[in-house]
């Protein structure tokens, strides 16, 4: 029988703070693997480090589905037993093993060769409570995703939006997929309001192509000269094939550089891949800074006590 115990644990670092999913167990050969679902877009991933203010508890187990101390596997039965118990703004929420599962991996991954299932990991746990307060504030902002919404979004972040089809890939039921969409949906809406104009960063910049040889690194050919002048946008003027102004970073990099839309070096186009990105670097970083305290107040505001099994 396990012993009673409860103890402090300080915030933790570096918690995913975005809709997502683990990988499942360890399956044997004939089942199908399970998929990680990248529901939630890039930026929102990587923005957020620190949920600070956020104070985390153990406590020994025993839910509303029945009794589950002292176990490290969970029964069909035992699903909606409490795992967790979060506190957000003076309001309580209890997790279930069932809520963890079904927005993460999927039942059908965590459920073990013979029908039992692991007992949900803390960060688990922990993310799934991170995602609904992160739901909570979508709604207190007063954002709706609409079906249309969650088509547009499946679309793009995960080249399909046939349901039906993706949860039989990812191991998930259909309901599953389409909650964990809406939310994501919703988070995506959250963040483009959150960070403002600083949100449209665009997309990182892919690098020129390396010729076969470094023989060819300053070997001048149009496809180079195109993905310059690609770069510069309004600093180049196209019809005139040169610079249609002299005060952006373009201009101050390569300035004294000899090339055309038609005519440049792999070198040439390496400078400008430079500059490119370190533009979207600047406009990333402010979003993130944005997002990444908007979040962390929200985690301010939380504590949660996860489940433990102790011995």
């Amino acid at each position: 029988m396990a012993d009673k115990k409860k103890r402090q644990v300080s915030p933790m670092d570096g918690e995913p703070t975005t809709i997502h999913v683990e990988e499942g167990p360890a399956q044997s050969p004939d089942k199908k693997p399970a998929h990680q679902l990248p529901l939630v877009f890039c930026i929102v991933i990587g923005v957020v480090c620190l949920a600070l203010g956020l104070v985390i508890g153990r406590f020994l187990l025993g839910g509303v589905g029945g009794a589950v101390s002292g176990k490290t596997t969970l029964s069909e039965g035992e699903l909606d037993a409490t795992v967790a118990t979060y506190t957000y703004e003076g309001s309580s929420h209890d997790v279930t093993a069932r809520e963890v599962f079904e927005t993460g991996s999927g039942l059908e991954s965590a459920r073990k060769d013979d029908g039992t299932y692991a007992f949900p990991a803390a960060s688990d746990v922990l993310a799934y409570a991170q995602n609904q307060i992160l739901n909570q504030a979508v709604e207190a902002a007063g954002i709706t995703v609409s079906d249309e919404d969650m088509t547009t979004y499946a679309q793009d972040t995960l080249g399909s939006s046939d349901f039906k089809s993706l949860a039989s890939t990812y191991g998930m039921s259909e309901d599953a997929v389409k909650t964990v969409v809406r939310q994501s949906a919703g988070v995506k809406k959250l963040y483009d309001q959150v960070v403002g104009s600083d949100a449209s960063a665009g997309t990182m910049p892919e690098s020129p192509a390396t010729p076969a040889s470094e023989d060819e690194y300053d070997t001048k050919n149009a496809t180079y000269g195109e993905y310059i002048v690609n770069l510069l946008g309004d600093e180049w003027d196209k019809n005139a094939n040169t610079w249609a102004r002299k005060d952006g970073p373009y201009y101050a990099a390569m300035s004294d550089m000899d090339f055309t839309s038609d005519s440049a070096s792999y070198n040439q186009a390496m400078t400008a891949y430079y500059v490119a990105y370190q533009q979207y670097s600047q406009v990333a970083g402010t979003a993130s800074s944005k997002w990444t305290t908007y979040v962390n107040g929200l985690f301010a505001k939380a504590s949660i006590n996860i489940g433990e099994m102790v011995s």
